[in-house]
């Protein structure tokens, strides 16, 4: 009781700080609510931010900052932001740009040689973008075998894996896929360029002359940092630790809190750090080589809420979660920093938009209202669908009445009986009424994920499956993965993974249960030779049947 009580003392006392600009307390009072589930001494929570034209007017913490030494959450409690650091490095990256040390339109490998010569242009603006074409070192890495978040991530793990990859996702360019890997390469470039590494270029660039005193790019994982929160996953009376052992950075990493975050969303009206045409640029969209846009611009989603533009960005490491969002049109900012991994920090900053804009916004959708599907229609419907253009697949199934899309783990609701809803992705069906669907596509608000064909079923006999047995090198991964039957079907090895099973897909093509991985077998002569691992963010993995050369 006593630890709640100080933490309503901090905040309060923080507020009486603002001076006289504050929420009105009928809009505090609602902004409150939607925070108030998180309040307590027994569970990590969110810190959250508001500004209007650049002025703080609402600063809290609820919930606690770490659990073992009962501190809690106040508005100047340190947050790892993770992905919320791209704009940092982008922008970082952009004034070396606007020094002369280099372009944006320079080929990556002028700066990184040990990178492949894929025959294609890779530039820094592609990597800014995400529309490199570069598989993603998350992905990478657990591939490899290591284990995210537990095992030490460094600048020099990224690099090397990174160079050892063969091939690309897609032509640069041609698609937007968010790549980790492009912002940890930003980080490396701009050092080597500045002879300054990202932590101090931006220290001396941006956070200090913004007064960004509790910010920095944490490059070493030893470092005590006073304030620090801890991160948690878990339930209710079930937390556990999960905090993430980076040295990796440019990608992630910033550590921060919500003020200071409002500090540099105030930077761009405020032109404070960098010139108007560089900020301008930072929140225009990106074009991709077809003419539409990628939504993102320099470590920026390019979006709206409601009708008006919202231009910011989310972060997810182990048991972190931030948001920052500005809606210029209003000048409101918010920022939002959470220590749990079930928090959803941007569904709450707009609903704090929601709040606080209300009546100059469209006014809000109610979601379409289930319909009942008849099950012969459910039935017709499951199976398993693949994208023309790359390996992945997604496999439908009826489970309890539901639509459930099982690699994914999403259940759908019925909007007809050819549009399935959850949350903000949608699949939509196409073909004859009354038939089986000759495909479907999945999309996730204003963008189309992907569309694909349905399969005709696989179901392949012992002999066959035997055929895949064996080990499988990867020279891009430096890893041996072991294919075996067992009680009666395929069973994946994959160092510090354990076993999984793989269950048929479409013809030599398998999903691995709970990872979101398709494993392809290739048959360049008839006779199973090697094999192709796909994930969400990585193409095409090539490994050859065989032990280690």
């Amino acid at each position: 009781m006593k630890r709640l009580a100080a933490a309503i003392i901090m905040a309060a006392g923080w507020a009486t700080r603002l001076g006289g600009q504050q929420l009105s307390p009928t809009e505090s009072k609602r902004v409150d609510s939607v925070f108030a589930q998180f309040d307590g001494t027994t569970r990590p929570g969110c810190a959250v931010g508001i500004a209007r034209s650049g002025t703080p007017v609402y600063l809290r913490g609820f919930g606690m900052a770490d659990l073992q030494s009962g501190l809690a959450i106040t508005p100047e409690s340190i947050f790892h932001v993770a992905s919320v650091s791209k704009q940092f490095t982008a922008i970082a990256v952009a004034m070396l740009a606007e020094d002369g040390r280099l372009s944006l339109d320079d080929e990556v490998r002028k700066h990184l040689p040990e990178l492949p010569d894929y025959g294609k242009k890779i530039t820094i603006r592609h990597l800014i973008h995400h529309t490199s074409g570069i598989r993603d070192q998350w992905e990478l890495l657990g591939l490899a075998g290591w284990r995210y978040p537990d095992d030490l991530f460094t600048q020099g793990d990224v690099l090397e894996i990174v160079a050892r990859q063969r091939a690309l996702n897609f032509n640069p360019g041609d698609e937007y896929l968010y790549s980790n890997s492009g912002y940890t390469l930003l980080a490396v470039i701009l050092e080597r360029v500045s002879g300054k590494t990202l932590r101090a270029f931006t220290e001396e660039r941006i956070f200090g002359p913004l007064g960004m005193t509790r910010t920095h790019f944490h490059d070493n994982h030893r470092m005590i940092v006073p304030g620090r929160t801890a991160a948690y996953q878990g339930t209710p009376g079930h937390w556990e630790l999960s905090v993430p052992a980076f040295d990796t950075h440019g990608a992630t990493s910033l550590f921060t809190t919500v003020g200071d975050l409002l500090k540099w969303q105030h930077n761009f009206e405020a032109l404070t750090v960098g010139p108007r045409k560089l900020l301008s640029e930072a929140e225009t969209s990106a074009m991709l080589n077809t003419g539409r846009p990628a939504n993102y611009g320099f470590g920026i989603s390019v979006d709206t809420f409601r009708g008006t533009p919202a231009l910011g960005h989310g972060g997810a490491d182990a048991g972190y979660r931030a948001d920052i969002v500005r809606f210029p049109a209003h000048g409101l900012a918010v920022a939002v920093a959470c220590n749990f991994a079930g928090a959803t920090p941007g569904a709450y900053s707009r609903a704090v938009a929601g709040i606080l804009l209300d009546a100059r916004l469209n006014p809000v959708q109610p979601p379409p209202q289930p319909s009942a599907v008849e099950p012969e229609r459910l039935r017709q419907l499951a199976g398993v669908y693949k994208s023309p253009h790359t390996d992945q697949a997604f496999r439908f199934l009826v489970d309890d009445g539901k639509l459930t899309l099982q690699n994914l783990g999403l259940r759908f609701e019925s909007v007809d009986s050819f549009r399935f809803r959850v949350g903000a992705t949608e699949a939509v069906f196409y073909g004859p009424p009354g038939q089986v669907p000759s495909g479907f596509r999945l999309t996730q608000g204003r963008t189309v994920l992907d569309s694909n064909q349905r399969m005709p079923a696989f179901a392949p006999d012992r002999g066959r499956l035997a055929e895949y047995e064996g080990e499988y090198w990867s020279d891009e991964l430096r890893v041996s993965y072991r294919v075996e039957f067992r009680d009666s079907s395929l069973v994946l090895h994959r160092f510090k993974h354990g076993a999984t099973p793989m269950q048929p897909a479409y013809f030599d093509a398998f999903l691995v249960r709970g990872t979101g991985l398709v494993v392809k077998f290739l048959r360049p002569r008839g006779r199973v030779a090697g094999l192709q691992v796909t994930g969400g963010r990585v193409r095409n993995v090539a490994f050859v049947k065989g032990n280690r050369p």
